[in-house]
C-alpha cells in the first residue's frame, strides 16, 4: 500500500476518532455488505434464451457502444472483470431470460440445470446468485398484461413460470450457501384510463397466492415483490401499484422491493424505508438514478444514493434489507457502468457510517437542532475519501479513477473484438 494513502487515513482516522467514530469498525461493517450486481447491465436486458426478440414491457435501453455481451461466457467474463474493480465479494443478480443453454425451453418450463453454469461459475468466484422471473419481452406479455392477465390460460403461463423461477432461487440458494432473492415484476398496466382497477388486481393477488403457496426454506431463498408508478404502455394505471403490493408483503410475509426510480419523479424511496419497517419482513431495494422518468441512469453519489444509505445506517435497517443495482446505459462503456454504480452504492454506505448518528439523534432529541444542521453540513467535507482509498487499497482493488485504466485496457483487448 503506498505510504501516502495511509498517511491520509491514519489523519482521517484521528478526526473521526475525536467524534468517537471508528473508521476501522465502519470498514469491517462495509466490508460484510453484498451489493447484488445485475446482470442486465452488460448486454442491455436481451438475454439469451429469446435474443434478438426486441425488449419488451415498457423498458427502452439507449444507445450503441460497443462491447456488449452476446453469450453468458462474455457476460461472465465481464462481470468477473468489473467485480475485480470493486472492494468486497457480492452477488450476481441473473433474469430467467439468461438462461445458458442450448435446450429450446419456454419461460414456464426452466429449471435449475438450465443455469448450471451460472451456478458453477458463483461457486468459482465466491459470489452469491440472486434472480427474477422475466414477465416481458415474450409473445404472452405482448398486449402488457401478465400475472393479472384475463386469459387464464396466458395467466397460467406467468404463474408456473414464476413457481418454476422460485424452485431455480432455490436451488440457487442451497447450491452456494447464500440466501437467494427471487424478485417479481410484471408489467401489467393500461395505457388508457381502465373501467375496472379492481378485477386485474383481484387476479394478481389470486395469481401471486398460487405462485407463492409452496413453503421454502427462507435461509436458501426469500420472495420479493416489486411496484412501479407507470411505465411506457401503462401510464394510466399499473395493476401491481405501491399500495397493492405493501398491503400483499405486510399480509404474506414477503419482502418489498422499492426501485428507486419506480415512483413520483420527486418521491423519495429513503423515507419510506423506516416506516415500511416497521410491518414488513424486510425490504429489497434497487438502487437506480431514474432522471425525468424511471430511466435507470447509472447510479452516482448523488444526494438521493446519500439519503438511501443514511436511512439504511441509522435506522439499523442494513442487516434486513437486501441491497440491489437496477440500470441499463447502452451509451457507455457498459463494464465502467458496472464499476460506477457499484463504488458510488458502496461510497454512499460508508459515507453514512461515517456521521455522527448518534449525537445528531441526541441532538434532535433535546430540541438542539441548531447543532443537528451544523454537524450535518460540517461532515459533508470531512475526508471519508481517505477511508474510501484506504479500504481500496487494503481490499486489492485500484484507488480512485485508476480502475479506468484497467477497463480501457479490457475495452481494447477484449470488447472491441466483439464488433469485428
Amino acid at each position: 500500500m503506498e505510504r501516502n494513502i495511509e498517511q491520509a487515513y491514519e489523519a482521517a482516522r484521528a478526526l473521526y476518532a475525536a467524534h468517537g467514530i471508528d473508521t476501522d469498525k465502519a470498514i469491517e461493517r462495509l466490508q460484510s455488505i453484498k451489493i447484488s450486481v445485475h446482470c442486465w447491465q452488460g448486454d442491455d436486458v436481451q438475454g439469451f434464451l429469446f435474443r434478438g426478440g426486441g425488449l419488451g414491457g415498457g423498458l427502452a435501453v439507449t444507445g450503441n457502444y460497443p462491447g456488449a455481451a452476446r453469450t453468458a461466457d462474455e457476460l461472465r467474463a465481464d462481470l468477473e472483470k468489473a467485480l475485480s474493480l470493486i472492494p468486497g465479494k457480492h452477488k450476481v443478480n441473473l433474469h430467467a431470460i439468461y438462461a445458458d443453454t442450448d435446450e429450446k425451453v419456454d419461460l414456464d418450463a426452466l429449471e435449475p440445470r438450465h443455469f448450471q453454469s451460472w451456478v458453477d461459475w458463483a461457486k468459482d468466484q465466491g459470489l452469491g446468485l440472486d434472480f427474477n422471473p422475466t414477465c416481458f419481452s415474450h409473445p404472452k406479455a405482448s398486449d402488457g398484461f401478465t400475472l393479472s392477465h384475463p386469459d387464464p390460460a396466458v395467466r397460467r403461463f406467468w404463474i408456473d413460470h414464476c413457481k418454476a423461477s422460485r424452485k431455480i432461487g432455490a436451488y440457487f440458494g442451497e447450491q452456494l450457501g447464500q440466501t437467494c432473492v427471487t424478485n417479481v415484476w410484471i408489467p401489467d398496466g393500461f395505457k388508457d384510463a381502465p373501467a375496472d382497477r379492481l378485477a386485474p388486481r383481484i387476479r394478481l393477488k389470486e395469481a401471486l397466492d398460487e405462485v407463492f403457496a409452496e413453503k421454502i426454506d427462507p435461509a436458501v431463498h426469500l420472495d420479493a415483490v416489486e411496484s412501479k408508478l407507470f411505465g411506457i404502455g401503462s401510464e394510466a394505471y399499473v395493476v401491481g401499484s405501491h399500495e397493492f403490493y405493501m398491503g400483499y408483503a405486510i399480509q404474506k410475509g414477503t419482502l418489498l422491493c422499492l426501485d428507486a426510480g419506480h415512483f413520483h419523479p420527486t418521491e423519495s424511496i429513503a423515507g419510506k424505508m423506516s416506516a415500511l419497517s416497521l410491518f414488513t419482513s424486510g425490504l429489497l431495494l434497487h438502487v437506480s438514478r431514474p432522471m425525468r422518468w424511471d430511466s435507470d441512469h447509472v447510479v452516482i453519489l448523488d444526494d438521493e444514493t446519500q439519503e438511501i444509505a443514511r436511512e439504511l445506517v441509522r435506522c439499523g435497517l442494513l442487516d434486513r434489507t437486501h441491497i440491489g443495482l437496477d440500470f441499463f446505459d447502452a451509451s457507455i462503456n457498459r463494464v465502467a457502468a458496472w464499476v460506477i454504480g457499484t463504488r458510488s452504492t458502496l461510497k454512499a454506505l460508508l459515507r453514512a457510517m461515517l456521521e455522527p448518528a448518534d449525537r445528531l439523534k441526541q441532538a434532535e432529541l433535546e430540541g438542539d437542532y441548531t447543532t443537528r444542521l451544523a454537524l450535518t453540513e460540517e461532515f459533508k467535507t470531512y475526508p471519508f475519501g481517505a477511508v474510501w482509498d484506504y479500504y481500496c487499497a487494503k481490499s486489492g482493488v485500484p484507488v480512485r479513477e485508476t480502475w479506468l485504466d484497467e477497463v480501457r485496457a479490457y475495452e481494447r483487448d477484449v470488447l472491441a473484438k466483439r464488433n469485428g
